[in-house]
C-alpha cells in the first residue's frame, strides 16, 4: 500500500487571520517543498478559494481536498472535507445562509481575499468569516454527509475553539468518527481516551512556514489519485 504525507488543515488569505502570502499557489508550492502529497484547504466558514487551490495542485502534483473550518453555534471549530469542489461550494452556500452577516473590518480582523488559480485577487468577502454560524456541533456530521463529506472536531487539545474546552467531553453519540489534534499534541493519548475516533495531526497553518513537513505522524496509507479518493480513505475507520 502506498503511504501519502498529508496536512488536512490549511488556511488561505481568505481567512481573516491568515497571512496574505497564503495564496493558493504558495500553499501548494510549500506543501510540495515539504514533501506533502495531500493537503486540504479549510478556510473559516468558506470554501470559495478551494477550486483555485485544487487547480494549483493539479499543476504541481499535490492533491488538494476542498474543505472548510466551520465555526459552530457553540464556537467549536470543525474541519469539514469534501470529495469535489462542487460539493464543497454547495456546503459553503449552506453555511453562508446560516451565518450572521457581520461586516468585516479588515484593519482589525484582516482581509478576506478571494483568488483565482493564478493568485490574482478577484474580490473580498464583506462579512466576517470568523463569526459563529447557527449550526450546532451535533448537527454537523449529518449535514456534511449530505454533501458527501467527512468531518472532525478541530484541534481538540486546544482551549481556543476546541470541543473539550467548550463542552467538556466528546461522546460517540455526537456522531463523529474522526478527530484532530494540533501538531505538538500527544495524538496517542487522545486516541486512547477516545477510541471511537480516528485521529489526524495537522498544522492549522495560517502562515506558510506553519505548513507541515512529511513525517511519521501525518501518513495516509492507501491508493489516492483524487480528492474523492482521499476523502474516502480519510473516512475509513
Amino acid at each position: 500500500m502506498t503511504a501519502h504525507h498529508c496536512d488536512l488543515h490549511l488556511h488561505s488569505a481568505l481567512s481573516p487571520c491568515a497571512d496574505d502570502d497564503n495564496t493558493p499557489n504558495n500553499l501548494v508550492g510549500m506543501a510540495s517543498l515539504n514533501g506533502l502529497d495531500v493537503i486540504a484547504l479549510t478556510d473559516h466558514n468558506s470554501c470559495r478559494n478551494c477550486r483555485a487551490a485544487m487547480r494549483a495542485g493539479e499543476r504541481m502534483g499535490v492533491i488538494v481536498v476542498p474543505g472548510m473550518e466551520l465555526t459552530t453555534a457553540e464556537e467549536i471549530h470543525v474541519v469539514c472535507l469534501f470529495p469535489t469542489a462542487d460539493a464543497a461550494e454547495a456546503f459553503g452556500l449552506f453555511v453562508e445562509e446560516r451565518m450572521m452577516k457581520i461586516p468585516n473590518r479588515p484593519e482589525i480582523f484582516g482581509r478576506q481575499r478571494l483568488m483565482d488559480e493564478d493568485d490574482r485577487e478577484t474580490g473580498e468577502l464583506p462579512w466576517l468569516l470568523s463569526a459563529a454560524s447557527e449550526i450546532g456541533f451535533e448537527e454537523v456530521p449529518a449535514a456534511v454527509r449530505t454533501y458527501g463529506g467527512v468531518c472532525m472536531p478541530a484541534h481538540v487539545d486546544r482551549h481556543a475553539n476546541g470541543v473539550l474546552a467548550i463542552l467538556g467531553d466528546l461522546r460517540a453519540d455526537m456522531g463523529y468518527v474522526l478527530g484532530e489534534v494540533s501538531r505538538n499534541a500527544a495524538k496517542a493519548d487522545y486516541a486512547a481516551r477516545f477510541p471511537f475516533l480516528k485521529f489526524f495531526q495537522d498544522s492549522d497553518a495560517h502562515f506558510l512556514w506553519d505548513v507541515a513537513e512529511a513525517g511519521p505522524d501525518n501518513l495516509l496509507t492507501g491508493e489516492i489519485a483524487s480528492a474523492a479518493e482521499a476523502v474516502a480513505l480519510i473516512g475509513q475507520k
